[in-house]
């Protein structure tokens, strides 16, 4: 008899993990409380024979020999405990991949930073090792490259406490932790539950492993008591601790009781103290898995972020342009103007998502010394324009577009300054999603004519 599975949650996770199954031979039934109607896209997807249950939770569980959920199914529904009480085991996409994976994994987990990181931890090991993957919470489903990953290849992994809450044996060779903030409380229900979800990314490391853990956030401080990996730590603080650390604007790995110089704050395409961080622990990710120091510098020099969050674009008569199009919120605004080292001259505005001028404020208000010039687009013109005048900001023009905010940007910026769009609103009143703007943004960046 075929041994049975159900996969609970038809995203991208849940599809290619009913792909894997059915090539090992295994019965599977796919299940999804949306209506048939939402998941035609999906079912399309789906090889032939898997069994589909829509619009429902499955009633009867106890037939099945496991149950596989996708990140975005809770663990706690009624019907999977219920398997749980009978025996029946539950993991999830990740932990399935894993059991399939001969490679090294690089995991790397946290609240802020991880794409970013991972990203450019990737873009590191690709240089030394061209077999190298990247999967995960980056929109790569672990479970779509699981099987070709060998001995010879090196998996770089994004890990969401949604895909950790549900692994058994996942055993990544270096692990990393950014950070810890608020997050994801409506499902984890307190912080501490969601920091012990997300420290299980190192729980079935050894002393063989690695583990990288932020110095400087006192969460992710506290849990190298628990490792029995080799903690590494990175720090913009203090400089005596093995791994990774930042002093006077330079970056050094200290590793087996040597220092190392890596590369220069200066040379970065990408900017913020954030990003700082990401680039420390993507170094001692690297350098342990045998990366020389030199491949790792040169894949931090030339990495440019991640598309549409603070995306270094294109140096142009010596004024460097950005692309923070994902901004669309004053929150996410503040940090990229925060970000920058250089002047600004600043693209924002964009759909009313119900704001009042004194929303901007706070935004606004980060400008001062920061920015020299504010283009306001989009149907918020008149409220950004209030909120200027009441933070007493002048530098400031209404234009048509993203054109023209361009065009005017370009001409007037000055050697050694940034163009930077960050809107802080949603793109809905002038175009269909932020990627839209974003790709019209660099698509006309890349146009511009050097002098």
């Amino acid at each position: 008899m075929k041994f049975k599975v159900l996969v609970c949650g038809m995203a991208r996770s849940g599809i290619a993990a009913a792909k894997l199954l059915m090539e090992e031979g295994a019965s599977v039934t796919i299940s999804d409380s949306k209506p048939p109607e939402k998941l035609e896209d999906a079912i399309s997807k789906l090889p032939e024979g898997v069994q589909i249950i829509a619009g429902k939770n499955p009633d009867d569980v106890i037939q099945y020999d496991m149950l596989v959920l996708s990140p975005g199914v809770p663990a706690n529904l009624e019907y999977i405990d219920k398997a749980r009480d009978a025996g029946i085991p539950v993991i999830g996409e990740f932990e399935l991949a894993s059991r399939f994976c001969k490679a090294p994994v690089l995991a790397i987990t946290g609240t802020n930073g991880k794409t970013t990181t991972t990203a450019m931890l990737y873009d590191i090991m690709k240089t030394h090792n061209p077999l190298s993957e990247i999967v995960g919470n980056i929109g790569i489903a672990f479970s779509e490259k699981a099987k070709g990953l060998d001995e010879k290849c090196v998996c770089v992994a994004e890990a969401s406490s949604f895909q950790l809450e549900t692994i058994k044996a996942f055993k990544p060779k270096v692990s990393a932790i950014l950070n810890f903030s608020l997050d994801h409380l409506d499902r984890h229900g307190t912080f501490e539950n969601y920091v012990n979800i997300k420290a299980r990314i190192f729980e079935n490391q050894d002393e063989k492993d690695y583990l990288v853990l932020n110095y400087d956030n006192i969460d992710c401080r506290k849990l190298a008591s628990r490792a029995k990996a080799k903690v590494l730590w990175f720090s913009r603080e203090v400089y005596n601790l093995d791994g990774a650390f930042l002093r006077d604007g330079v970056f050094y790995l200290n590793m087996n009781g040597e220092t190392a110089r890596v590369l220069d704050t200066r040379d970065l395409l990408v900017v913020g103290d954030h990003n700082y961080e990401n680039i420390m622990a993507a170094m001692i990710m690297a350098y342990v898995s045998g990366v020389p120091i030199g491949v790792i510098t040169d894949g931090v020099k030339n990495f440019k972020g991640i598309t549409h969050r603070l995306e270094y674009v294109r140096t142009v008569n010596d004024v460097m342009y950005y692309n923070d199009s994902k901004g669309t919120n004053t929150e996410s605004a503040i940090k990229a103007v925060e970000a920058m080292n250089r002047p600004i001259r600043l693209i924002g505005g964009g759909h009313n998502k119900e704001n009042k001028a004194s929303d901007f404020a706070p935004w606004v208000e980060s400008f001062k010394n920061k920015v020299c010039k504010l283009y306001i687009i989009g149907e918020v013109s008149a409220m950004l324009e209030e909120a200027c005048l009441a933070q007493d900001f002048y530098d400031y023009e209404k234009v048509s577009g993203l054109e023209e905010a361009l065009s005017k940007a370009a001409k007037e910026a000055m050697s050694g300054e940034a163009v930077l769009l960050s809107p802080a609103c949603a793109s809905w009143d002038m175009f269909e999603s932020y990627e839209h703007r974003g790709d019209l943004f660099k698509k006309i960046v890349n146009e511009l004519i050097e002098e």
